[in-house]
This record gives C-alpha cells, structure tokens and sequence, in this order.
C-alpha cells in the first residue's frame, strides 16, 4: 500500500514544522503569554504540556478534553490578536499542516522546553 505512512508507525524526524520561526523559545516569554491568554487557551496549553513532543491532530486533543469539534480552532482564532499584538506573531507550540503530517490533518504540539515553561508558568499561578 502506498501513501500516507499508518498513524501508529514511528514517526519520521525529518517532517517540516509549519512556520517553525514563530514558535517561542524563551520560558519568560511563554509564562507571559499563559499568563495573558484566556482561560481556554491555558486548558490548551496545559494539554499540550502533557505530552510534549508528541504531534497530535486537532480531534485528539478535542477529545482529550472533552471539547466539541472545532474548539481549537476557535481557541487559536480568539487568541490571533494577542498573538500579532503583544507577541509579534509568536506562539507557544508548533504546527504540521496538512499537508506535512502523518494524520493529513493539521497537528500540534510543544517541544519539552516549552512544555517546561507551562507548566512552571501553571505552578507559579497568575502574575500580579
């Protein structure tokens, strides 16, 4: 059989990250933007925490946390402007589009040193 290799196959290191130049590095920065977002975005965050390294299609995390279809979606629409406005575009996870994973379906995830970040961002609670 040709095509897409199986979900359930080792993944490949070698697949393209969707515009890898916008996914944050520093945990300072990362804290700031867990502490601006919305409550939504945290739950998110805090999902992806959970298993850094470990791209996972929109409908997995949906189900995950027991969220209906197209949340994430919303989520990281509503959180757009936040985004452009206080973070020049940056963003605390990374992206497989469509065309680049292994579900043929858009995927996200975060590295360890990003998962670090949010969760030490979780413990130390909102800023003041």
């Amino acid at each position: 059989m040709t095509g897409r290799p199986r979900i359930d196959q080792p993944r490949p290191r070698h697949l393209a990250e969707h515009a890898p130049h916008n996914a944050m590095a520093d945990p300072g920065e990362i804290a700031r933007f867990h502490d601006r977002c919305s409550d939504l975005m945290r739950d998110l965050l805090g999902a992806l925490a959970v298993a850094p390294d470990r791209p996972r299609s929109f409908p997995e995390i949906e189900d995950a946390l027991a969220w209906p279809r197209r949340r994430i979606a919303s989520v990281l629409g509503g959180v757009s402007h936040l985004r452009q406005a206080e973070f020049g575009g940056r963003r605390p996870y990374r992206f497989h589009d469509d065309r680049r994973s292994l579900s043929g379906r858009w995927e996200i995830w975060m590295d360890g040193a990003q998962a670090r970040a949010v969760r030490a961002a979780q413990q130390a609670g909102p800023a003041t």
